[in-house]
């Protein structure tokens, strides 16, 4: 009976032991994700701007003026040139904030945005976490309002933008993508139809066929799709858009008629080429030239370069097995040959980001250097060592280019160097100030050029893997 009780006090101390050590874990990373909101509200406040929800007032006095019987398109917001510039279908989305005042429909879209950022980090990082070892929610609530602080998503939410839920629409194909890799799994005994069919990732395309009923420039990855014959989720993405670009002209004829034959061709309407916020390579060929308009033979020859090389490497990255960078990929080629690119639509550097980190994580465990969290107790990497005391730099550049490339999207040194023609040369500060006020494109171009990927980290080939098992079971 003694040796009983003394074992279990044993049992129970040990338990004691591991509760205490988790809760102090806890409490570490309670206070990182602390800090890290401190640093970012910090950020935010040092390089971000005064933001006053100006595109929003801009959505939502059109969607006041449309609802009171007035032309969508002729509308221009007081003291501006500004007008309504998204098609048909996005006015329909919008159009209930006609019946919100200003500031509680900039409050719906803050909110909504916060909570696109929130799953997108989730899709992104989950598989980075699991293998990590670390609870998801801890990685997503540092990364979350790290984000936060870079000049896209800081921008985005300041001004009202639509950027992130655009964002969070193409990513969820990704994830169906995933899914769709894993249909060959067997079903558990629980998924019933509606179940089976959403977790099987057969609607792949859907998000991005609405993207771009909303905004023409994801359609880019519809090119994508086809280009790796993902043919499924093509024709997927293709039969929204059309679907749903259909139903908008059998509801909004005279709205479609205008944006689609007058208004998409009107880019003034938008703002001038050279302006700095235009971080694409039209602005930065502008500005080079220092011309208010792009030279527009060459823009086009360059456009199509970029475009070749930018998905050229995305087909490699997914024939690798890298699904998330090659979608990275697509998107930075989508900012970077877009007319206009201000920098709110910049939101593809948080998965660039993401991608190198993760290669400088997988390449130091690949030499055997293990990677600690700190306050985790817990080695989140271990592998067999070479050496006590490796002196190697493998991974830690990818580290050192994610660190930098976060800093140079927080600091975003291009505003102290803004100049506008006529009034201001853009090359008034010298050709320092001229780099520095196209730094953001620049390394958009370097990123589409130098960004690796990682072969099987995501999974690919769902065509090839249900052929394979399709002949398996013919035999």
């Amino acid at each position: 009976m003694p040796a009983t009780v003394s074992g279990r006090r044993a049992r129970l101390s040990g338990i004691r032991r591991r509760l205490l050590a988790a809760d102090r874990r806890t409490l570490v990373r309670l206070g990182l994700v602390a800090l890290a909101t401190y640093l970012a509200w910090l950020a935010v406040g040092a390089f971000g701007r005064q933001y006053t929800f100006f595109d929003m007032k801009i959505y939502h006095g059109a969607m006041v003026w449309w609802a009171n019987g007035n032309p969508l398109y002729e509308f221009v917001a007081p003291q501006t040139t500004l007008g309504f510039t998204y098609p048909p279908f996005a006015a329909l989305l919008m159009l209930p904030m006609a019946t919100l005042s200003m500031p509680v429909a900039a409050l719906v879209n803050l909110l909504a945005s916060l909570t696109a950022l929130t799953a997108v980090m989730i899709a992104l990082l989950h598989p980075i976490a699991a293998r990590l070892g670390q609870p998801l929610w801890f990685v997503v609530a540092l990364a979350v309002p790290l984000a936060v602080a870079l000049e896209p998503v800081r921008e985005t939410l300041g001004y009202g933008q639509v950027n992130l839920l655009l964002f969070a629409l193409v990513l969820a194909d990704l994830v169906a993508l995933r899914w769709r890799s894993r249909r060959g799994l067997p079903a558990r005994p629980d998924d019933g139809g509606l179940r089976r069919f959403f977790f099987s990732g057969a609607w792949a395309g859907v998000g991005i066929g609405l993207a771009t009923s909303i905004k023409l420039t994801p359609a880019l990855f519809i090119l994508y799709l086809m280009l790796t014959r993902q043919w499924r989720a093509a024709w997927t993405a293709v039969g929204t858009a059309l679907t749903v670009g259909c139903g908008v002209f059998a509801v909004m004829p005279a709205e479609s008629t205008a944006y689609f034959g007058t208004v998409i061709w009107q880019t003034e309407r938008v703002g001038a080429a050279d302006m700095t916020p235009n971080q694409s390579l039209a602005g930065l060929l502008a500005r080079l030239y220092d011309m208010i308009e792009t030279p527009t033979l060459l823009w086009f020859v360059f456009a199509v370069l970029v475009l070749v090389l930018g998905l050229d490497r995305a087909r490699a990255a997914r024939a690798d097995g890298d699904e998330l960078t090659a979608f990275t990929l697509v998107g930075l080629t989508g900012n970077i040959i877009s007319p206009i690119s201000w920098t709110h639509h910049l939101v593809w550097v948080i998965p660039a980001l993401i991608v190198l980190a993760d290669t400088g994580v997988r390449r130091w465990d690949a030499r055997g250097l293990p990677l600690r969290v700190p306050g985790s107790g817990v080695a989140a990497l271990t592998g067999p060592r070479i050496g006590r005391w490796w002196p190697t730099m493998i991974g830690l550049r990818h580290l050192f280019c994610a660190g930098g490339l976060y800093l140079l999207f927080v600091i975003s040194p291009i505003w102290p160097y803004e100049h506008q023609l006529p009034e201001v040369s853009h090359y008034q500060d010298g050709l320092f100030g001229a780099v520095l006020e196209n730094s953001l494109v620049l390394t958009l171009i370097v990123l589409v050029t130098t960004l690796p990927w990682r072969p099987g980290a995501e999974p690919a080939f769902y065509g090839e893997r249900s052929t394979a098992a399709a002949l398996l079971a013919r035999r």
